[in-house]
């Protein structure tokens, strides 16, 4: 067992904090580094297993939390970005957010190297292709290098920004036996953040984060903080998601029809 190990977003010392098992059978070591607050395992040797299905079948919430995400993220790209933006959504998994999203108006993108595209063919990115922002939901605790993950994804698509989502801790790591989100038995999350860890990538990428609870944005804009916190509220998402179908039109139809030809 080693005592400490370099943390991988801000190369000082990370301590030893606990053992878990993962996947039921893999005694996986945790380090946690007291300057910027990473939470991280050592090598994860696991990981192929852990990806023979994408998506994880006790994953019961996948449907629902595309649907808030993708609520909450229209009003957001709606008040911030232009509409004749595009977008792309990285790692996007079977493409229900990008469908869902081009179904409101979003020129959004697909792009996923585990999982099949299923809800968003013909939609794919790539490669060379520029886009204003980029989405990568519930992804950034399944990456052993976060900071080159998010370099590597801003460089390849161009974008000034970056729209993530993962649950924050606060202070000392938590108990093994008490946080859901360490998620153990698939042995996919290997990677934990406090506001103060995605401030230091972001400090590191030189930009700018804007952080509400568990919706993050890394990028090169200036907004109001305040802005971003009621833009990112779930009960106000929901209650004002008429607004950017009222101001765009859907792609559900020329989407249709686009394929339509393609396939003559």
């Amino acid at each position: 067992m080693k005592d400490t190990m370099r943390c991988r977003i801000c190369s000082n010392a990370a301590d030893h904090a606990f053992n878990a098992l993962l996947l039921f059978k893999y005694e996986a070591e945790f380090f946690y580094c007291e300057t910027c607050g990473f939470l991280q395992t050592a090598e994860p040797h696991w990981l192929d297993e852990a990806y023979e299905d994408a998506v994880v079948a006790a994953d019961t919430g996948v449907l629902q939390r595309n649907q808030s995400l993708a609520t909450m993220s229209a009003i957001l790209l709606y008040a911030l970005f232009p509409s004749r933006s595009k977008f792309l959504d990285y790692a996007g998994g079977y493409g229900l957010f990008v469908r869902l999203m081009r179904d409101v108006g979003f020129d959004f993108y697909w792009s996923d190297k585990y999982c099949e595209n299923v809800f968003a063919q013909g939609f794919e990115s790539k490669p060379g292709e520029t886009f204003e922002l980029v989405t990568t939901f519930e992804v950034l605790e399944h990456v052993s290098d976060p900071l080159e993950f998010i370099r590597d994804v801003l460089a390849k698509s161009s974008a000034t920004s970056l729209l993530f989502s993962t649950e924050l801790f606060s202070g000392r790591p938590p108990d093994p036996n008490q946080w859901w989100y360490y998620c153990f038995e698939a042995g996919q999350h290997i990677s934990f953040f406090q506001r103060r860890t995605l401030e230091a990538l972001a400090a590191q990428l030189g930009r700018k984060l804007y952080s509400h609870g568990s919706v993050h944005l890394i990028t090169s804009r200036s907004i109001p903080p305040i802005l971003f916190r009621i833009l990112t509220s779930r009960f106000l998402a929901r209650a004002l998601s008429f607004i950017p179908r009222l101001g765009m039109r859907s792609r559900t139809m020329a989407d249709h029809e686009r394929l339509i030809k393609q396939r003559r």
